[in-house]
């Protein structure tokens, strides 16, 4: 009988599969499928809290933080906590199996607290007392490196997220490799590259400005930066660990197939199709993008250069980086409306 997909890519490839913000069942179906870790995001309670199967179970949840927790703030980091703790429960095993090689699960702090490094190594330390298979998800900004500096000697399993330029992932692999050498410590760290939001924001701007550019060539766009930023991190040897994420169609994780890389994917719609279309298993990830296809996009696509070059961005301008903004906009929208929750939870007591 044949294997199904995740578990044929997993025996046929070093190519891993994670699953992102799932819900308990969907997380038993993606370790059955080979699974070897889960993301977590910032939207992952407010997207509980309106989850038919999961509204109940997430205000009992949240009801009980009010009662312990006095501080709005930091109650909806504790709510977080408490709604991920149980997802980690289910990678436990293969977190201990494996000897802590997999089975990790990220959890990210308050967005709008992303701006201060104190804060994010703050709540870094918090969410590593969830589980010992808590993997902190940190932005990669200028503060989010300062809290790296801090985090890697206290031997802190990082995911590094909010990525799209090449430059982001040189200035991660270069700061954990100096301060890991430095301290004598050298925590799991991965990389992710989001190349299904860089993605959509080249597609807004193509619209909102009337570019002239071939579909064809826009749907390359993210995985061209993808593929370069694997290509590089191969050949300087990075000890990080590449993760593809923000996926919005089925070829962000089969293009990624191949690599020695992680793809994190949401269940419902993309998982399950790939499960469903059982598609064959073919190395991808090594397969050139044009010179044409380049050429067009750097001369028509301004944020598409600043991704691919590895001098496009500065460090200071890493979070005003147009596809950053568009990505963590979705995460302070969900916080913020959880925030508003907890407020009127709070009136009601």
């Amino acid at each position: 009988m044949k294997e199904p997909y995740f578990i044929r890519v997993g025996k046929q490839s070093p190519t891993m599969f994670w699953i992102n913000n799932p819900t308990l069942p969907q997380a038993d179906l993606a370790i059955e499928n080979g699974a070897l870790g889960c993301t977590n995001n910032p939207s992952y309670t407010q997207k509980m809290l309106d989850h038919p199967d999961y509204t109940e179970y997430a205000y009992s949840v949240l009801d009980q933080v009010l009662l312990d927790i006095a501080d709005d703030k930091e109650a909806a980091i504790e709510f977080q906590a408490r709604m991920v703790k149980p997802v980690a429960d289910k990678f436990m095993p293969l977190f201990e199996k494996s000897h802590g090689q997999h089975g990790l699960v990220s959890i990210q702090g308050d967005p709008f607290a992303d701006k201060d490094a104190t804060d994010i190594v703050r709540q870094a330390l918090y969410n590593r007392k969830v589980s010992p298979n808590i993997c902190c998800k940190i932005p990669l900004t200028e503060p989010g490196l300062e809290a790296i500096e801090e985090l890697v000697p206290q031997n802190v399993p990082m995911n590094s997220t909010e990525i799209f330029g090449v430059a982001q992932m040189v200035a991660l692999a270069e700061t954990y490799e100096r301060v890991a050498r430095r301290a004598g410590i050298f925590p799991m760290m991965y990389m992710s590259h989001i190349a299904g939001i860089y993605d959509d924001f080249l597609g807004n701007y193509v619209r909102e400005n009337d570019v002239q550019i071939s579909p064809d060539v826009l749907h390359q766009a993210g995985l061209a930066v993808a593929r370069k930023v694997y290509q590089i991190m191969t050949e300087r040897a990075y000890k990080c660990v590449f993760i593809g994420g923000g996926a919005r169609g089925l070829h962000h994780f089969t293009e990624m197939v191949g690599g020695r890389v992680v793809v994190t994917i949401n269940w419902e719609g993309t998982a399950d199709k790939l499960i469903a279309q059982d598609p064959p298993v073919v190395y991808r990830l090594f397969n050139p993008v044009p010179q044409k296809v380049i050429g067009e996009l750097m001369e028509k696509l301004p944020d598409f250069r600043r991704g691919y070059l590895e001098d496009g961005l500065t460090i200071e301008e890493f979070e005003d980086f147009g596809p950053v903004q568009l990505f963590k906009s979705a995460f302070t929208k969900s916080w913020g409306r959880v925030l508003k929750i907890i407020k009127e939870r709070r009136a009601l007591s």
